[in-house]
Protein backbone atom coordinates (compact mmCIF):
# COMPACT_ATOMS: atom_id res chain seq x y z
CA UNK A 1 0.00 0.00 0.00
CA UNK A 2 1.57 3.07 -1.07
CA UNK A 3 1.34 6.47 0.93
CA UNK A 4 0.09 9.51 0.09
CA UNK A 5 1.92 12.76 -1.45
CA UNK A 6 1.05 14.60 1.64
CA UNK A 7 2.09 11.77 4.04
CA UNK A 8 4.98 11.11 2.53
CA UNK A 9 5.88 15.33 2.74
CA UNK A 10 5.74 14.85 6.50
CA UNK A 11 7.49 11.96 6.91
CA UNK A 12 10.37 13.70 5.26
CA UNK A 13 10.21 16.76 7.47
CA UNK A 14 9.69 15.07 10.53
CA UNK A 15 13.50 13.27 9.35
CA UNK A 16 14.65 16.19 8.88
CA UNK A 17 13.99 17.46 11.99
CA UNK A 18 15.11 14.53 13.51
CA UNK A 19 18.50 15.37 11.95
CA UNK A 20 18.82 18.81 13.57
CA UNK A 21 17.93 17.60 16.36
CA UNK A 22 20.97 14.66 16.70
CA UNK A 23 23.24 17.25 15.86
CA UNK A 24 21.97 19.33 18.66
CA UNK A 25 22.41 16.35 20.90
CA UNK A 26 25.56 15.06 19.55
CA UNK A 27 27.44 18.40 19.33
CA UNK A 28 25.65 19.93 22.37
CA UNK A 29 29.47 21.16 23.94
CA UNK A 30 30.05 23.38 20.85
CA UNK A 31 26.63 24.93 21.00
CA UNK A 32 27.53 27.69 24.07
CA UNK A 33 29.18 30.66 21.86
CA UNK A 34 26.39 29.61 18.83
CA UNK A 35 23.65 29.99 21.62
CA UNK A 36 25.71 33.67 22.89
CA UNK A 37 25.62 35.14 18.97
CA UNK A 38 21.97 33.83 18.55
CA UNK A 39 20.80 35.89 21.85
CA UNK A 40 23.18 38.76 20.64
CA UNK A 41 21.30 38.75 16.54
CA UNK A 42 18.22 38.71 18.52
CA UNK A 43 19.38 41.88 20.28
CA UNK A 44 20.18 43.84 17.42
CA UNK A 45 18.12 42.39 14.49
CA UNK A 46 15.45 45.47 15.41
CA UNK A 47 18.06 47.62 14.94
CA UNK A 48 19.74 46.23 11.77
CA UNK A 49 16.16 46.47 10.38
CA UNK A 50 15.27 50.18 11.17
CA UNK A 51 19.11 50.85 9.77
CA UNK A 52 18.24 48.56 6.24
CA UNK A 53 14.86 50.80 5.97
CA UNK A 54 16.97 53.82 5.35
CA UNK A 55 17.15 55.01 1.99
CA UNK A 56 19.94 57.18 0.51
CA UNK A 57 19.67 59.13 -2.36
CA UNK A 58 16.88 56.95 -3.29
CA UNK A 59 18.37 53.25 -2.66
CA UNK A 60 18.00 50.92 0.52
CA UNK A 61 20.67 50.13 2.94
CA UNK A 62 21.86 46.95 2.77
CA UNK A 63 21.23 44.52 5.79
CA UNK A 64 25.22 43.73 5.31
CA UNK A 65 25.89 47.49 5.07
CA UNK A 66 23.46 48.06 8.86
CA UNK A 67 25.58 45.08 10.19
CA UNK A 68 28.68 46.66 9.71
CA UNK A 69 27.78 50.30 10.63
CA UNK A 70 26.33 49.04 13.65
CA UNK A 71 29.49 46.74 14.58
CA UNK A 72 31.36 50.15 13.71
CA UNK A 73 29.52 52.29 16.39
CA UNK A 74 29.62 48.54 19.20
CA UNK A 75 33.70 48.94 18.73
CA UNK A 76 34.04 52.92 18.73
CA UNK A 77 32.01 52.50 22.10
CA UNK A 78 34.09 49.73 22.67
CA UNK A 79 37.53 51.92 22.06
CA UNK A 80 35.83 54.66 24.56
CA UNK A 81 35.14 52.08 27.41
CA UNK A 82 38.83 50.81 27.18
CA UNK A 83 40.21 54.85 27.37
CA UNK A 84 38.46 55.59 30.35
CA UNK A 85 36.75 52.72 31.87
CA UNK A 86 39.12 50.23 32.32
CA UNK A 87 42.26 51.71 33.80
CA UNK A 88 39.87 53.43 36.36
CA UNK A 89 38.22 49.94 37.27
CA UNK A 90 42.18 48.63 37.09
CA UNK A 91 42.92 51.25 39.74
CA UNK A 92 39.88 50.15 41.40
CA UNK A 93 40.64 46.28 41.85
CA UNK A 94 44.31 47.06 42.31
CA UNK A 95 43.09 49.69 45.46
CA UNK A 96 40.55 46.78 46.35
CA UNK A 97 42.79 43.99 46.58
CA UNK A 98 45.43 46.13 48.93
CA UNK A 99 42.21 47.07 50.98
CA UNK A 100 41.43 43.64 51.55
CA UNK A 101 44.94 42.35 52.33
CA UNK A 102 45.64 45.11 54.58
CA UNK A 103 42.39 44.65 56.36
CA UNK A 104 43.64 40.92 56.77
CA UNK A 105 46.74 41.62 57.76
CA UNK A 106 45.35 44.15 60.60
CA UNK A 107 43.19 41.89 62.02
CA UNK A 108 45.18 41.75 65.39
CA UNK A 109 42.55 40.71 68.66
CA UNK A 110 42.36 44.35 69.66
CA UNK A 111 41.18 45.63 66.72
CA UNK A 112 38.71 42.55 67.02
CA UNK A 113 37.40 43.44 69.96
CA UNK A 114 37.15 47.45 69.29
CA UNK A 115 35.39 46.13 66.11
CA UNK A 116 32.76 43.75 68.22
CA UNK A 117 32.17 46.45 70.81
CA UNK A 118 31.38 49.13 68.11
CA UNK A 119 28.65 47.04 66.34
CA UNK A 120 27.18 46.64 69.74
CA UNK A 121 27.08 49.48 70.90
CA UNK A 122 25.13 50.78 67.71
CA UNK A 123 22.89 47.76 67.67
CA UNK A 124 22.27 48.93 71.93
CA UNK A 125 21.40 52.58 70.39
CA UNK A 126 18.90 51.14 68.29
CA UNK A 127 16.98 49.00 71.23
CA UNK A 128 18.69 45.30 70.08
CA UNK A 129 20.33 44.11 72.69
CA UNK A 130 23.29 41.64 71.50
CA UNK A 131 26.24 40.65 73.63
CA UNK A 132 29.39 40.28 70.40
CA UNK A 133 32.50 39.70 73.10
CA UNK A 134 30.81 36.58 74.64
CA UNK A 135 30.43 35.01 77.84
CA UNK A 136 34.17 34.14 79.25
CA UNK A 137 34.40 31.31 81.66
CA UNK A 138 33.57 31.77 84.85
CA UNK A 139 31.49 35.00 84.05
CA UNK A 140 28.56 35.79 85.08
CA UNK A 141 25.91 35.42 82.17
CA UNK A 142 25.50 38.20 80.42
CA UNK A 143 22.30 40.58 80.28
CA UNK A 144 21.61 40.65 76.94
CA UNK A 145 18.94 38.44 75.40
CA UNK A 146 21.55 36.87 72.40
CA UNK A 147 24.93 36.16 72.71
CA UNK A 148 27.60 35.40 69.82
CA UNK A 149 31.59 35.68 70.75
CA UNK A 150 32.42 37.73 67.38
CA UNK A 151 36.09 37.66 68.11
CA UNK A 152 36.58 33.84 68.22
CA UNK A 153 34.59 32.92 65.07
CA UNK A 154 36.74 35.96 63.33
CA UNK A 155 40.04 34.05 64.87
CA UNK A 156 38.72 30.46 63.45
CA UNK A 157 37.56 31.60 60.36
CA UNK A 158 40.89 33.43 59.47
CA UNK A 159 43.10 30.30 60.93
CA UNK A 160 40.62 28.56 58.47
CA UNK A 161 41.20 30.33 55.78
CA UNK A 162 44.93 30.52 56.20
CA UNK A 163 44.83 26.79 56.48
CA UNK A 164 43.09 26.88 52.83
CA UNK A 165 45.08 28.92 51.36
CA UNK A 166 48.80 27.31 52.78
CA UNK A 167 47.28 23.66 51.00
CA UNK A 168 45.76 24.80 48.24
CA UNK A 169 48.80 26.89 47.10
CA UNK A 170 50.01 25.06 44.13
CA UNK A 171 45.76 24.46 42.95
CA UNK A 172 45.42 28.43 43.25
CA UNK A 173 48.87 28.88 41.12
CA UNK A 174 47.52 26.10 38.41
CA UNK A 175 44.34 28.26 38.58
CA UNK A 176 45.80 31.38 37.41
CA UNK A 177 47.88 29.56 34.99
CA UNK A 178 44.51 28.41 33.24
CA UNK A 179 43.03 31.71 33.75
CA UNK A 180 46.48 33.70 31.85
CA UNK A 181 46.13 30.86 29.04
CA UNK A 182 42.18 31.50 28.99
CA UNK A 183 42.56 35.14 27.94
CA UNK A 184 43.71 34.21 24.55
CA UNK A 185 41.12 32.02 24.44
CA UNK A 186 38.20 34.09 25.73
CA UNK A 187 39.45 37.07 23.28
CA UNK A 188 39.09 34.98 19.86
CA UNK A 189 35.55 33.42 21.28
CA UNK A 190 34.58 37.31 21.67
CA UNK A 191 35.46 37.65 17.92
CA UNK A 192 34.30 34.02 16.91
CA UNK A 193 30.56 35.38 18.71
CA UNK A 194 30.37 38.57 16.73
CA UNK A 195 30.80 37.20 13.43
CA UNK A 196 28.38 34.49 13.86
CA UNK A 197 26.33 36.76 15.24
CA UNK A 198 27.09 39.35 11.92
CA UNK A 199 26.20 36.41 9.83
CA UNK A 200 22.71 35.34 11.30
CA UNK A 201 22.07 38.92 11.51
CA UNK A 202 22.70 39.41 6.90
CA UNK A 203 20.81 36.57 6.82
CA UNK A 204 18.13 36.65 9.58
CA UNK A 205 14.97 36.28 7.41
CA UNK A 206 16.74 33.70 5.13
CA UNK A 207 17.40 31.25 7.80
CA UNK A 208 13.32 32.08 9.51
CA UNK A 209 12.09 31.50 5.65
CA UNK A 210 14.62 27.97 6.02
CA UNK A 211 13.07 27.00 9.57
CA UNK A 212 9.74 27.85 8.23
CA UNK A 213 10.25 25.46 5.09
CA UNK A 214 10.62 22.55 7.05
CA UNK A 215 6.71 22.73 8.71
CA UNK A 216 4.03 21.46 6.65
CA UNK A 217 1.97 24.04 4.20
CA UNK A 218 -0.76 23.94 6.49
CA UNK A 219 0.43 24.30 9.59
CA UNK A 220 2.69 27.56 8.64
CA UNK A 221 0.04 29.93 9.57
CA UNK A 222 -0.30 28.32 13.55
CA UNK A 223 3.78 28.69 13.17
CA UNK A 224 3.38 32.59 12.59
CA UNK A 225 1.53 32.70 15.43
CA UNK A 226 3.44 31.10 17.61
CA UNK A 227 6.14 32.55 16.21
CA UNK A 228 5.13 35.94 17.03
CA UNK A 229 3.77 34.56 20.49
CA UNK A 230 7.22 33.81 21.15
CA UNK A 231 8.71 36.91 19.74
CA UNK A 232 6.35 38.97 22.24
CA UNK A 233 7.49 36.83 25.25
CA UNK A 234 11.31 37.13 24.22
CA UNK A 235 11.39 40.70 23.40
CA UNK A 236 10.10 41.40 27.19
CA UNK A 237 12.65 38.95 28.93
CA UNK A 238 15.89 39.07 26.79
CA UNK A 239 16.00 42.89 25.55
CA UNK A 240 13.77 44.05 28.38
CA UNK A 241 16.43 42.48 30.95
CA UNK A 242 19.37 44.15 29.28
CA UNK A 243 17.46 47.68 29.18
CA UNK A 244 16.83 46.91 32.87
CA UNK A 245 20.46 45.72 33.53
CA UNK A 246 21.62 49.03 32.26
CA UNK A 247 19.35 51.39 33.95
CA UNK A 248 20.30 48.74 37.46
CA UNK A 249 24.25 49.45 36.92
CA UNK A 250 23.58 53.69 36.38
CA UNK A 251 21.46 53.72 39.25
CA UNK A 252 23.49 51.62 41.57
CA UNK A 253 26.63 53.78 40.59
CA UNK A 254 24.96 57.29 41.42
CA UNK A 255 24.00 55.90 45.10
CA UNK A 256 27.55 54.77 45.03
CA UNK A 257 28.68 58.41 44.31
CA UNK A 258 25.82 60.51 46.05
CA UNK A 259 26.81 57.81 49.78
CA UNK A 260 30.62 58.31 48.85
CA UNK A 261 30.99 54.41 48.67
CA UNK A 262 34.58 53.65 47.40
CA UNK A 263 35.20 51.32 43.95
CA UNK A 264 32.26 52.74 42.59
CA UNK A 265 32.99 51.48 38.79
CA UNK A 266 33.71 48.10 40.24
CA UNK A 267 30.60 47.65 42.14
CA UNK A 268 28.18 49.26 39.66
CA UNK A 269 29.70 46.80 36.67
CA UNK A 270 29.11 43.97 39.41
CA UNK A 271 25.47 44.59 39.67
CA UNK A 272 24.71 45.13 35.66
CA UNK A 273 26.33 42.12 35.04
CA UNK A 274 24.22 40.18 37.86
CA UNK A 275 21.49 41.41 36.99
CA UNK A 276 21.12 39.61 33.83
CA UNK A 277 20.61 36.76 36.48
CA UNK A 278 17.09 37.63 37.77
CA UNK A 279 16.10 37.33 41.54
CA UNK A 280 19.12 35.78 42.70
CA UNK A 281 21.83 37.78 40.39
CA UNK A 282 20.41 40.86 42.40
CA UNK A 283 20.75 39.18 46.01
CA UNK A 284 24.73 38.36 45.26
CA UNK A 285 25.56 41.71 43.69
CA UNK A 286 24.13 43.46 46.90
CA UNK A 287 26.14 41.74 49.12
CA UNK A 288 29.67 43.20 48.15
CA UNK A 289 28.19 46.66 47.93
CA UNK A 290 26.61 46.78 51.50
CA UNK A 291 29.88 45.37 53.02
CA UNK A 292 31.72 48.17 51.24
CA UNK A 293 29.31 50.52 52.24
CA UNK A 294 29.79 49.11 55.73
CA UNK A 295 33.62 49.82 55.75
CA UNK A 296 32.82 53.67 55.86
CA UNK A 297 30.63 53.53 58.80
CA UNK A 298 27.02 51.74 59.87
CA UNK A 299 24.92 54.50 58.40
CA UNK A 300 26.43 54.45 54.91
CA UNK A 301 25.79 50.87 55.03
CA UNK A 302 21.99 50.66 56.04
CA UNK A 303 21.93 53.96 53.74
CA UNK A 304 23.31 52.11 50.26
CA UNK A 305 20.88 48.91 51.55
CA UNK A 306 18.29 51.18 51.04
CA UNK A 307 18.92 52.85 48.33
CA UNK A 308 19.16 49.25 46.39
CA UNK A 309 16.04 47.96 48.36
CA UNK A 310 14.81 51.35 46.30
CA UNK A 311 16.31 50.36 42.99
CA UNK A 312 14.69 47.06 42.79
CA UNK A 313 10.68 48.33 43.52
CA UNK A 314 11.16 50.44 41.10
CA UNK A 315 12.29 47.60 38.99
CA UNK A 316 9.45 45.80 40.13
CA UNK A 317 6.44 48.23 40.53
CA UNK A 318 7.62 50.14 37.09
CA UNK A 319 10.49 48.60 34.97
CA UNK A 320 9.27 45.30 34.64
CA UNK A 321 5.53 46.85 33.77
CA UNK A 322 7.02 49.50 31.12
CA UNK A 323 10.07 47.67 29.76
CA UNK A 324 9.15 44.10 29.11
CA UNK A 325 5.33 44.37 29.48
CA UNK A 326 2.74 42.31 31.00
CA UNK A 327 2.66 39.78 28.09
CA UNK A 328 6.73 39.07 28.76
CA UNK A 329 6.15 38.66 32.67
CA UNK A 330 7.04 35.09 34.20
CA UNK A 331 6.43 34.42 37.51
CA UNK A 332 8.92 34.84 40.35
CA UNK A 333 8.05 31.22 41.37
CA UNK A 334 8.89 29.62 37.47
CA UNK A 335 11.69 32.45 37.15
CA UNK A 336 13.11 30.72 40.50
CA UNK A 337 12.08 27.09 39.63
CA UNK A 338 14.33 27.68 35.78
CA UNK A 339 17.43 29.03 37.40
CA UNK A 340 17.56 26.23 39.80
CA UNK A 341 17.31 23.53 37.26
CA UNK A 342 19.22 25.13 34.70
CA UNK A 343 22.09 25.39 36.84
CA UNK A 344 22.03 21.67 38.13
CA UNK A 345 21.76 20.88 34.31
CA UNK A 346 24.24 22.88 32.39
CA UNK A 347 26.29 25.14 35.09
CA UNK A 348 26.01 28.61 34.89
CA UNK A 349 25.40 28.58 31.18
CA UNK A 350 21.97 26.64 31.84
CA UNK A 351 21.17 29.76 34.51
CA UNK A 352 22.23 32.10 32.33
CA UNK A 353 19.79 30.88 29.07
CA UNK A 354 16.86 29.31 32.21
CA UNK A 355 14.68 32.47 32.27
CA UNK A 356 14.35 33.03 28.18
CA UNK A 357 14.06 28.96 27.34
CA UNK A 358 11.51 29.19 30.41
CA UNK A 359 9.62 32.29 28.52
CA UNK A 360 10.21 30.33 25.03
CA UNK A 361 7.75 27.45 26.68
CA UNK A 362 5.35 29.39 28.60
CA UNK A 363 5.15 31.19 24.92
CA UNK A 364 4.50 27.36 23.18
CA UNK A 365 2.49 26.26 26.10
CA UNK A 366 -0.05 29.40 26.05
CA UNK A 367 -0.15 29.34 22.03
CA UNK A 368 -1.23 25.88 22.12
CA UNK A 369 -3.77 25.70 24.98
CA UNK A 370 -5.36 29.15 23.42
CA UNK A 371 -5.40 27.11 19.96
CA UNK A 372 -6.86 24.12 22.08
CA UNK A 373 -9.76 26.12 23.29
CA UNK A 374 -10.20 27.97 19.91
CA UNK A 375 -12.45 25.54 18.51
CA UNK A 376 -14.90 25.18 21.18
CA UNK A 377 -15.45 29.26 21.02
CA UNK A 378 -15.72 29.50 17.31
CA UNK A 379 -19.15 27.27 16.70
CA UNK A 380 -20.32 29.58 19.04
CA UNK A 381 -19.47 32.76 17.60
CA UNK A 382 -20.23 31.68 14.28
CA UNK A 383 -23.53 30.62 15.06
CA UNK A 384 -25.06 34.37 16.43
CA UNK A 385 -23.22 35.79 13.10
CA UNK A 386 -26.57 36.24 11.04
CA UNK A 387 -26.34 34.71 7.29
CA UNK A 388 -26.71 37.75 4.79
CA UNK A 389 -29.95 36.85 2.05
CA UNK A 390 -29.05 37.00 -1.40
CA UNK A 391 -30.94 39.54 -3.02
CA UNK A 392 -34.11 39.58 -3.85
CA UNK A 393 -35.49 37.44 -1.02
CA UNK A 394 -36.06 40.00 1.79
CA UNK A 395 -39.13 39.54 3.24
CA UNK A 396 -41.46 42.46 2.47
CA UNK A 397 -42.06 45.27 5.06
CA UNK A 398 -45.53 44.59 6.55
Amino acid sequence: MSLSSGLKNRLILLLLWLAIAAVVVVFHRVLLPFAIALVIAYLLEPLVTRLAALRVKGHAVPRWVAVIALYAGFFLLLYIFALTVVPQLYRELAGLTKAGMSFFNGLTPERIAEFSQKVETWLLSRGIPVDLSGAEAGAAAPQYGLSFDLESSLREGLAHVSEVFRTHFFDAVAVLQRFVGGVAGSIFNFFFVLMVAAFLLIDWRTIGGFFGSLVPADRQAALGELARAIDKKLSGVVRGQAMICLVNGTLTAIGLVILDVPFVFVLSLVATVLSAIPIFGTIISSVPIVLMGLTQGFNTGFGILLWIIGIHALEAYLLNPKIMGSQAHIHPVVVAFALVAGEATLGFAGALFAVPVAGILIAVFNAIHERALRPQAEPAAEAAVPVPREPGTERPAE
